[in-house]
C-alpha cells in the first residue's frame, strides 16, 4: 500500500468515527477501503452504527481540528500499526534509508582501502538493497539522489571486482602482462634501435627508484608503476618534451599547479624528483579511482583523463571498459604507451628471455638537507665548500638558474656538508635572477627556424638552445617558441621590452645630419642592432633611440647613418 492510499484510508476512518460519534447520521460508506490494521478501540468504534456504542470512544479532537491538511496526516502509533512489509516508507523513512545507504557506502570505501574487499562488497550490496526497497514518487527530490547513489554504488562494486582481479595477493601484479603483437613490437624496438637508451635509463633508475618505491608503498600504489619513468623520461629529472612536460614524471605546467608543485622564477618543482614523485602518486591514485583499473589509468596518465573518458562514452557501454577495447580508438602515442610499459616490465622481469644483459644500476642518491634563506649561485657555494661545481646543481635540479631563492628553501648537499653549507652561503654575495629575455612566437604554416631567426634578428642556434629542440630542421605549425628578444639598458639596468616582433614597417624620418661631425655618426652594417650600437658607443639605449627617431621595433637597414654622440 502506498502513502497516498494509507492517508486516504485514514481520512475515511475519521469520517466513520465522526459519523459514529454523532456528527453525522448517515451510514458508513458502502465502499470499504483497504484500511491499515488499527488498534482495538478504533475497531470497536468503526463497526457499530448506533450512538450508544460510539459514545464509548473518546472523540479524536486533535485530528479534526485541521481538516485542510488531511492529506498530510499520518496515523499515530496509538491509532494504527502499519505493516512494514505491505506499506511503502513515508518521506522521513525514505530519508533515513537514504542516509543508511550512504553510510554503508562510506564504510565500504574505508574497508576497500584497507584491502577488505569482501566486507566492502557486503556493505555495498546492503546499500543497493536499501535503494531497491525505496519506492520514491517521480516528483520527489529524493529520486535524483537515489539515482546518483545507485550509480556510485555500481561504480564502486566494479572497481572492487577489477582490483580483486588485478591485485592477486600472491604477487600484487596490477597489469596483465600480455604478450600480444603490440607488446612484442615494443620489445623488439627496445632490443634493437632503442637498446642503448633502454640500458642507460635502467642504469639511471638506481638513483631514484628506491625513493619511488618507498613513496608508492606509502601511497598504496603498486610497485610496478615505479618503472614508468623508463618510458616517460628515461629517468632524467630535467627531461623536457615537445609538449612542455618536464621531469621524471613529465608533468605539464597546469597539472603541476593542480598537484601543488611550485613554479616561480627561482624553482620548478617538476624537476624535484621527490616532490614530483609524490604528485605522480596522487595523480595515479585519482586516475585509478576514476577508471577502476590500472591499465586504463595509464592511458589517462599519458593523454589525459578527459580524452579517455570521451572514448569510453563513445562506446555506449555501461560496464567497466577494458583497455584493449579502447586501444584502437586512442591517439597513437597513447595507444603505444601502455604496450611499451608492459614491454618494459616483461624485459626487466626476465631479461635473458628477451636477449638482455642489464647493467648494474647506479647507487641511490644520498644527501642531507639544510634550510637556507639567501639567494646565491651554487657555483660560488661549491667553490666555498671545496666541491665540484656540478655536484650541488646535480642534487638540486629544481633550481632553474642553479641558484638558491631569496626565501626559505631546503637545499640538498652531500652527506656531512649540511652545517658547513649553512654557514658558507650566508657570506656569499646576493644573486639577482635575470629577467625573462625572449619573445613568444607561434609557428605558422610554411615557416622554418631560419626564417624566424632572421625576422627576430637572432640565430637558429639560440632558438634551438632556448627551447630545448632536438632538431633545427623540424618544427610544426602551432608550436610555441621562445625567441631571444629583450634588451637591458646599460645605464639604468631596466629591461626594454619589445611589445611585438620587429617588423619592416615604415620608419620614422631620419634626423638631419647637417652640422653633425662625422666622428659623431656611424654607418650601419649587416647584423647591427640598436642595442649593439648603443652599447658600443657607451650610450643608454633610450638616448640612442631618441637621437635617431627610432623605436625598439625599428629595423636598422645596412648603409643607414645614425648619430652616436650628442
Amino acid at each position: 500500500m502506498n502513502a497516498q492510499a494509507r492517508n486516504t484510508a485514514f481520512v475515511l476512518l475519521l469520517i466513520g468515527l465522526l459519523a459514529a460519534w454523532g456528527c453525522s447520521s448517515s451510514p458508513a460508506p458502502s465502499v470499504k477501503p483497504k484500511l491499515p490494521v488499527v488498534s482495538s478501540p478504533a475497531q470497536e468504534a468503526a463497526k457499530p452504527q448506533d450512538k450508544s456504542a460510539a459514545a464509548e470512544v473518546p472523540p479524536p479532537q486533535a485530528k479534526t481540528e485541521i481538516p485542510a491538511r488531511e492529506k498530510e496526516l499520518l496515523p499515530e502509533p496509538d491509532d494504527a500499526a502499519v505493516d512494514d512489509k505491505s506499506a511503502s516508507p513515508e518521506k522521513s523513512d525514505l530519508s533515513s534509508m537514504m542516509e543508511e545507504a550512504l553510510n554503508d557506502c562510506q564504510e565500504a570505501e574505508a574497508l576497500r582501502q584497507k584491502g577488505d574487499f569482501e566486507g566492502a562488497l557486503a556493505l555495498l550490496d546492503n546499500a543497493y538493497s536499501l535503494l531497491v526497497e525505496m519506492d520514491i514518487p517521480a516528483d520527489s527530490p529524493l529520486l535524483q539522489e537515489k539515482n546518483d547513489l545507485r550509480l556510485m554504488i555500481a561504480k564502486r562494486i566494479q572497481t572492487i571486482h577489477a582490483s580483486r582481479v588485478a591485485l592477486p595477493k600472491e604477487n600484487h601484479k596490477t597489469i596483465p602482462l600480455v604478450e600480444n603483437k603490440y607488446v612484442l613490437q615494443e620489445i623488439n624496438s627496445f632490443r634493437t634501435r632503442e637498446r642503448l637508451t633502454f640500458e642507460q635509463a635502467y642504469e639511471r633508475s638506481g638513483l631514484y627508484r628506491e625513493m619511488i618505491v618507498q613513496e608508492f608503498r606509502q601511497a598504496g600504489i603498486p610497485e610496478e608503476l615505479s618503472w614508468l619513468p623508463m618510458i616517460e623520461s628515461s629517468f632524467k629529472v630535467r627531461a623536457l618534451s615537445r609538449a612542455r612536460a618536464l621531469g621524471l614524471w613529465q608533468f605539464i605546467s597546469s597539472r603541476a599547479s593542480l598537484y601543488d608543485l611550485k613554479q616561480d622564477r627561482y624553482i620548478d618543482e617538476r624537476m624535484d624528483a621527490l616532490k614530483e614523485t609524490r604528485a605522480a602518486a596522487r595523480y595515479l591514485s585519482d586516475l585509478h579511482a576514476l577508471f577502476g583499473d590500472w591499465t586504463t589509468a595509464l592511458a589517462g596518465y599519458n593523454c589525459g583523463e578527459f580524452r579517455v573518458q570521451r572514448v569510453i562514452s563513445a562506446q555506449n557501454i555501461d560496464y567497466l571498459d577494458n583497455f584493449w577495447d579502447l586501444f584502437a580508438q586512442l591517439p597513437y602515442e597513447t595507444a603505444r604507451f601502455v604496450p611499451r610499459f608492459i614491454a618494459v616490465l616483461l624485459i626487466i622481469n626476465n631479461p635473458e628471455k628477451f636477449g638482455f644483459v642489464l647493467p648494474t644500476p647506479y647507487p641511490a642518491l644520498k644527501y642531507e638537507t639544510v634550510k637556507v634563506n639567501h639567494a646565491a649561485k651554487l657555483s660560488a657555494l661549491s667553490t666555498s665548500l671545496g666541491l665540484d661545481a656540478s655536484e650541488l646543481a646535480f642534487l638540486n635540479p629544481e633550481l632553474r638558474h642553479d641558484a638558491t631563492p631569496d626565501y626559505e628553501y631546503e637545499m640538498k648537499v652531500p652527506v656531512g656538508y649540511a652545517d658547513r653549507a649553512g654557514l658558507a652561503i650566508a657570506s656569499l654575495p646576493k644573486w639577482v635572477p635575470p629577467e625573462a629575455t625572449y619573445f613568444i612566437h607561434y609557428v605558422r604554416s610554411g615557416e622554418n627556424l631560419g626564417m624566424i631567426a632572421r625576422r627576430y634578428r637572432t640565430s637558429v642556434t639560440a632558438i634551438v638552445r632556448l627551447n630545448g629542440l632536438r632538431s633545427s630542421r623540424f618544427i610544426k605549425p602551432g608550436w610555441r617558441l621562445k625567441i631571444p628578444g629583450r634588451s637591458v639598458s646599460p645605464s639604468t639596468g631596466r629591461v626594454v621590452v619589445a611589445s611585438k616582433p620587429p617588423t619592416r614597417t615604415a620608419a620614422q624620418p631620419a634626423p638631419s645630419l647637417e652640422g653633425i661631425p662625422s666622428g659623431n655618426t656611424y654607418t650601419v652594417i649587416e647584423g647591427d642592432t640598436s642595442y649593439g650600437i648603443a652599447r658600443r658607443f657607451g650610450l643608454p639605449l633610450e638616448d640612442f633611440l631618441a637621437l635617431n627617431n627610432l623605436t625598439v621595433d625599428s629595423v636598422l637597414m645596412p648603409g643607414r647613418v645614425v648619430i652616436v654622440k650628442k
